[in-house]
């Protein structure tokens, strides 16, 4: 392979040019990502505990994105557990409400 900067013949697995320093390919992190623990603790408290769940998971989605981490699924899915959650929550009370409301006036009436 040649260089594209400098035009000298260099190893095909260079990632910088020897000659003139100019960077030939992307350097490669073999690292592995970290994982990001907030995102599964998220996860499994948007079952336990929807709230908790909730703030966990968006927490950690945002650290996942800022810091590169994994776990992003793990956060996305607890949000959107949470949430569902949330609003079968809402509805329900609601109901439950709505449902005593017309109880307490049945009973007036037939006293």
């Amino acid at each position: 392979m040649f260089c594209k900067n400098c035009g000298k013949e260099i190893n095909d697995s260079a990632i910088v040019c020897p000659y003139c320093g100019v960077q030939i390919a992307e350097f490669k992190n073999n690292e592995p990502k970290q994982h990001c623990t907030l995102a599964i603790v998220g996860f499994v408290l948007s079952f336990l505990i929807s709230i908790a769940g909730l703030i966990c998971s968006i927490i950690a989605r945002k650290k996942c994105n800022e810091e590169n981490l994994e776990g992003g699924g793990f956060a996305l899915a607890g949000i959107i557990i949470s949430a569902v959650s949330l609003v079968g929550t809402v509805i329900s009370l609601i109901l439950i409400i709505s449902m005593m409301g017309l109880a307490a006036s049945t009973l007036a009436t037939a006293l």
